[in-house]
């Protein structure tokens, strides 16, 4: 069982001046999606697995291969997401089923060699509808600097029968970044900041 993907749709964009200043180092995110036919849409299924093993890894790859393309490079990317829009005709559960499995993210985390879980959103909506990846450094969850959101629409997708599946990434995080990263207001408070995720 393959998936039956209708396109495959690239978006880039690239900050010069952020906040009145020329950037140091232009900062650029992109996204790879892919607009699928959903497998599941107009009815309920009890059993997911089938269809998450079959497609996940085809996907992962498909989108993985594709955004190390635009980034020139696994490596290139610093920060990374995924995010997924179920069309109406479908559950957030689908949405959440196609990229909430290690048959699909693992791929791009290996890729890039992240320590980080990929950060994430699943919705729904109709054709047009605002695509948001959430990205964090792909190994450090506490740096701040790297907290992005890259915002964008496939103008017919997705279908009401249909899920967009997306991975996101970023050369850098924000231009001028300085509210500092969570271990600084750790260490202020008073917490352990060798152990940050027990706060």
């Amino acid at each position: 069982m393959k998936p039956v993907i209708r396109k495959i749709v690239s978006y880039e964009e690239e900050t010069l001046i952020e906040g009145f200043k020329e950037a140091a180092t232009p900062v650029r995110m992109f996204a790879v999606a892919a607009v699928i036919t959903n497998p599941w849409a107009g009815k309920y299924v009890e059993d997911l697995r089938p269809e998450i093993k079959a497609f996940g890894p085809i996907l992962g790859q498909i989108l993985t291969d594709k955004i190390s393309q635009i980034a020139g490079g696994a490596l290139n990317i610093e920060a990374f997401g995924k995010a997924a829009v179920v069309g109406t005709n479908g559950e957030i559960e689908h949405a959440s089923a196609l990229i909430h499995t290690l048959h699909f993210g693992n791929i791009f985390r290996e890729a890039v060699e992240a320590k980080s879980f990929l950060s994430f959103t699943n919705t729904r909506g109709p054709a047009n509808a605002p695509i948001m990846v959430p990205m964090m450094d792909k190994n450090d969850g506490g740096k701040r600097s790297h907290y992005l959101t890259l915002q964008f629409n496939i103008a017919d997708a997705p279908g009401p029968d249909e899920v967009v599946i997306v991975l996101g990434g970023s050369t850098g995080g924000r231009p001028h970044h300085r509210i500092g990263d969570r271990y600084q207001e750790l260490k202020e408070l008073g917490h352990d900041v060798e152990n940050p995720a027990a706060v």
